[in-house]
């Protein structure tokens, strides 16, 4: 198996080498020599599913290559492995990072800054003959808008950050690696999520969270909540005003999940739905369900998880609510 991971990994690489050189009028035609015809592409809030090289590089592509020139991919995780949410022997690879450009045209309604951005990215990559066959991109539009000097939502409970990788700077797994840690890592992320989904095993939040974290955790939160640090604090500032606000939740499962090393990562199309009472980002409560679309990147440190970061569609999930953040931006004036 190590071998057919080290050779997924090797088609993805292929493909950024390739991606790294594109222009909006080139990047449909360099997608199409990794992907097949039948390629599938998911990505968040306003992108969503599409289909075909010629498309996904229309909607996605060619305008974020447009506004951001020249464009860096700093990568600070890449990994491998089978799926572990479905159990079909499917191969991901999976890359986490930022799109540095400089921010010069308007992007999504987004006014330009003339400056450094950074595009939070967390990228999942079904890899099949050869070819790339299935894509999710997550990126964090509204940290874009933060760095933009727009301010879409009321104030984050968490810190506002460029986000950096894995404190161990040992996340981008090139080269084979022990099974037996991959394993390791599957087994505690799967422990941990169970005791999210069993409420009421613990008496305590803490006690809970302690079984599987350590104390000093890092859980890099998206924009519209914020990063936060040490388990206090990330009941404080995460935890608490989420179970609090967002009732009636319902776990949909993951498309893809896996791991390597001492790293881990799954998403869903969506993970969860639940109903906002109201008090949740600080907005009123909403008739209608909401759905998360969510990316989890964990760092195993020995028997527990040491960092987390999170990418949330939440431009969907406030649509879902009524709320279009897009929408509002291009349209009401900005003095």
């Amino acid at each position: 198996m190590t071998s057919q991971l080290q050779a997924a990994k090797a088609v993805v690489r292929a493909y950024y080498d390739d991606l790294a050189g594109a222009k909006p009028d080139t990047v449909a035609q360099i997608i199409s020599r990794h992907v097949p015809s039948s390629y599938i592409w998911r990505g968040m809030h306003p992108f969503n599913e599409q289909a075909g090289a010629a498309t996904v590089a229309d909607v996605f592509w060619a305008p974020f290559l447009t506004s951001f020139q020249p464009v860096q991919r700093r990568t600070d995780l890449f990994i491998a492995g089978v799926n572990n949410a479905k159990e079909d022997g499917t191969i991901w690879v999976v890359s986490m990072g930022h799109l540095m450009g400089l921010f010069d045209q308007s992007w999504l309604g987004i006014p330009p800054t003339g400056k450094i951005a950074m595009l939070r990215f967390a990228e999942f990559h079904r890899v099949e003959d050869g070819h790339i066959a299935e894509t999710a991109l997550f990126c964090d539009i509204l940290h874009v808008m933060l760095q933009a000097g727009l301010t879409p939502l009321p104030p984050q409970t968490g810190a506002h950050l460029v986000q950096p990788g894995p404190a161990t700077h040992d996340a981008l797994l090139f080269d084979e690696q022990d099974p037996s840690l991959a394993v390791a890592t599957r087994d505690l992320i799967r422990r941990m999520t169970s005791d999210i989904i069993n409420v009421g095993k613990f008496a305590r939040r803490e006690d809970e969270l302690r079984q599987h974290w350590h104390e000093d955790m890092i859980w890099w939160g998206p924009a519209g909540i914020g990063s936060s640090y040490t388990i206090p604090r990330y009941l404080k500032q995460h935890a608490e005003p989420f179970r609090a606000h967002l009732h009636d939740r319902t776990f949909h499962g993951h498309l893809s999940f896996v791991t390597e090393g001492h790293f881990g990562a799954f998403f869903g199309w969506p993970n969860l739905s639940m109903k906002h009472v109201g008090g949740y980002l600080g907005l009123p409560a909403s008739e209608e369900r909401g759905e998360m679309r969510v990316v989890d990147v964990y760092r195993r440190k020995g028997d527990k998880l040491a960092e987390n970061w999170i990418f949330i569609d939440m431009l969907h999930f406030l649509k879902c609510q009524g709320l279009d953040v897009l929408e509002r931006i291009r349209s009401v004036p900005r003095t």
